[in-house]
């Protein structure tokens, strides 16, 4: 049966490109090294190839198509192309790149398709192939997300950093006439055993004028200086000085700016508005109601509507905001709750079998031939995003033409959704990309970016800054779905696991079955089950919904891992051994989830917490975003019943470690966001209204509260895969295996929450 999803995945993606011809889906892919147009040169410098230009002063200025948000990728990138280009650390700027094709995410895409990771049958390959082919051609696929970056670009990036070094040795042997073969580049300079020596920016006018070197052998392992090293961040400078430039910084000459309020309830619109008041106050330019704007390519129709204010300054804008008296259009979410969502969704599973995404075996003869059976059931809420830097866009519409300053994850969307508001074409689009205070997925989401190209084109020529308050920016978030799994499990009288059904009921973003996402990390878990049937129901809701770090495997490893766990107790065995024996055919996770009982002192009696309590351990395995990660979370339970997370371990395979530090920060990121989510996130809704709005009542983990976290990189030498959001999903259900360890109760429902 699994199979024959993969068979329908196939006729389903040929259907849809109808275009395409025999002959076309044999050629050569794409090449990723010179762009459709030559990048723009500042005077002095020259481009190389569509990735690095050079300048007369030796500064090595690396293009930069991925987004910074504080997973550190715009170093790790510049380390992949530096170490292959022989420069110096101290001597590489970065600069964004322009939406050329060469710069298409296509990883983040490819890796999406609906197959197992351990599959590697002809139908994956053809799938993989000719969808890495159809986004190379696509304009403006340039994306943040995923975990996908250093997975992309672990080769372009490495081959347009050893072309320019060719070229640059190669107008090294031009100049000194001698052989290119003896020259060697080191440290940002063309070196020659002679003595001969020359800076890459005396050398890059010459090195232009050659043909850009292709298939230039790229480094072994052994000369990186520069990948796999600890080295220190490019942001690292500016933070500490309180120097680096986020959206909310924009400050472009003549800047107005705008404050909104929405419809409190999800999808609702201004019925009727009076700004009177409002209008006559100082410093307010105008008082205008604008339409919901969709989370996609910008719709009208979708969203939630509200009423907006362009003033002189912040201050001004929101003080005007509360003399608007508005009646709300509440739309069909008035009487909504997310308690009846979820109730829905435990209904469905009554009556849904779900559409299947992997099948082996026959489980439900499996089931009824078991010597033992055990059934559970698990919930997961909404959740926030909740970024630290609220939701914000800076527009200019000026003589036909826009320029936006935009904290955004796609760059491209971006653009083309500005230019269908303001009726334009994409070409007369500018996007400036800053860093990002946050993403998490929230930042690919165009409804705020809608309403700032709206609220331009009331200001008459005039830049505007709309910024959300965080009490807007948690009331209309497209937030992660709420979702139910219902699990069986069935043993033989030697207590081995012989059958594995689970059946999940949520939102799936309106995407076909076959290409639903919200599966992922449960049918793709790596463990191997005699006879498994793993299905899900999609179960549209009002509420918006979008992407959250880690998306489906966010929740999927809570159900699954949690499952694991009690499957392992309800038959006596010991956790770990249990997983263990269904790892057995994939040495992989079995490595990571041995590392992790090693250095977690799995077997060995725990002490007493700090306060004297009681603690326990509890596991928990996860592969995502082509990475496996272990955690062992050491817990204990206070005296008013809170749940307390001492120490996490953490133990990854990640293929080749790019940068340790990086890695490391980005595990100590993720397990904090996903204990947040574990122990305090839930979004909750009444009559269509959020009812959570700000950190007060959708609280982080406090510094306080933060476990230390000890993390092992295991070694690899395979192709590097995902890090940003690959330390989330272990830590929920490390803390309820714990939990149950330590107490008997076993939590099926997030956030963790004891009986009092």
């Amino acid at each position: 049966m699994a199979n024959l999803k993969r068979r329908h995945f196939i006729q389903y993606t040929a259907g849809a490109a109808g275009a395409l011809v025999v002959g076309w889906s044999f050629l050569p892919p794409r090449q990723r090294l010179i762009p459709g147009d030559p990048l723009p040169v500042a005077p002095g410098q020259v481009a190389l190839n569509g990735w690095v230009k050079v300048s007369r002063d030796n500064t090595v200025t690396i293009q930069m198509c991925q987004a910074e948000m504080g997973q550190g990728i715009h170093t790790g990138l510049a380390m992949l192309l530096a170490d292959e280009l022989d420069a110096a650390w101290d001597q590489v700027t970065l600069e964004q790149s322009t939406l050329d094709k060469i710069y298409n995410n296509q990883a983040e895409i490819v890796d999406a398709l609906p197959f197992q990771p351990d599959e590697n049958g002809s139908a994956k390959r053809l799938a993989r192939w000719m969808t890495a082919k159809l986004i190379r051609e696509v304009p403006g696929a340039i994306g943040t997300g995923g975990s996908s970056s250093v997975n992309d670009l672990w080769l372009p990036m490495r081959e347009a950093g050893a072309s320019a070094r060719a070229a640059l040795i190669a107008a090294a042997a031009d100049l000194w006439k001698l052989p290119a073969h003896e020259c060697r580049a080191e440290s940002g300079r063309v070196l020659h055993p002679s003595g001969k020596s020359a800076s890459f920016g005396d050398l890059a006018q010459r090195a232009a004028e050659l043909a850009i070197p292709k298939n230039v052998p790229l480094k072994d392992a052994s000369a990186f200086q520069l990948i796999g090293k600890p080295v220190r961040r490019l942001d690292n400078a500016a933070k500490i000085k309180g120097a680096g430039i986020y959206g909310i910084d924009a400050l472009p000459a003549g800047l107005l700016y705008a404050s909104v309020t929405m419809c409190p309830t999800v999808g609702g619109k201004v019925a009727r508005f009076d700004a009177t008041a409002a209008q006559s106050l100082s410093g307010v330019r105008k008082v205008f109601a604008f339409e919901p704007y969709a989370a996609g390519l910008i719709t009208v129709g979708a969203g939630t509507g509200g009423v907006a204010v362009i003033a002189d300054s912040p201050y001004h804008a929101m003080r005007a905001l509360k003399n608007v008296t508005v009646e709300w259009d509440h739309g069909a979410a008035s009487n909504l709750s997310s308690e009846q969502i979820l109730a829905g969704l435990a209904q469905t599973l009554d009556s849904k079998s779900g559409y299947v995404h992997y099948e082996h075996g026959d489980v439900d003869t499996a089931l009824k031939s078991a010597t033992k059976t055990i059934s559970a059931e698990y919930r997961v809420p909404y959740l926030a995003h909740a970024t630290m830097e609220p939701m914000n866009c800076t527009v200019q519409f000026k003589d036909g033409a826009a320029t936006v300053w935009a904290a955004t994850q796609t760059p491209a969307f971006t653009r083309d959704a500005v230019a269908k508001v303001l009726g334009i074409h994409a070409s007369k689009v500018t996007i400036i990309v800053p860093s990002l205070g946050g993403g998490f997925g929230r930042r690919t989401f165009m409804d705020y970016i809608g309403q700032a190209a709206a609220i331009a084109r009331e200001a008459d020529g005039a830049p505007v800054q709309l910024m959300w308050t965080r009490e807007q920016d948690m009331t209309h978030d497209y937030y992660r779905p709420a979702f139910v799994s219902r699990h069986t499990a069935g043993f033989d009288a030697q207590g081995k696991l012989t059958a594995w059904k689970t059946t999940s009921a949520g939102s799936n973003m309106g995407m076909p079955d076959i290409l639903d996402g919200s599966i992922k990390g449960a049918f793709d878990t790596g463990y191997e089950f005699p006879h498994a049937r793993i299905a899900h129901q999609s179960v549209e809701a009002l509420v918006p919904i979008g992407i959250w770090r880690s998306v489906s495997h966010s929740h999927n490893a809570f159900f699954t891992e949690s499952f694991i766990d009690e499957s392992a107790f309800s038959v006596g065995q010991d956790p770990v051994q249990f997983r263990a024996a269904l790892l057995a055919g994939n040495p992989r996770l079995l490595r990571v989830l041995q590392r992790a009982a090693e250095l977690s002192n799995w077997s060995e009696p725990l002490a007493p917490a700090p306060d004297g309590a009681k603690q326990a351990r509890g596991l928990a395995l996860h592969r995502c975003f082509g990475s496996v990660v272990a955690q062992v979370a050491e817990v204990s339970v206070d005296l008013d019943r809170k749940i307390r997370v001492h120490r996490v371990f953490c133990v990854l395979d990640c293929g080749f470690p790019l940068n340790p530090n990086l890695i490391r920060q980005q595990m100590e990121g993720g397990i904090i966001f996903g204990l947040s989510a574990a122990l305090k996130g839930e979004i909750t809704l009444e009559k269509g209204q959020v009812q959570q709005t700000n950190f007060h009542n959708y609280a982080p983990l406090r510094m306080n509260e933060c476990p230390l976290i000890v993390t092992d990189i295991l070694p690899s030498t395979e192709h590097p895969q995902g890090i940003g959001e690959t330390g989330v999903p272990s830590i929920a259900p490390a803390v309820a295996n714990a939990v149950f360890t330590l107490t008997g109760q076993r939590l099926r429902s997030l956030p963790l929450k004891l009986a009092v």
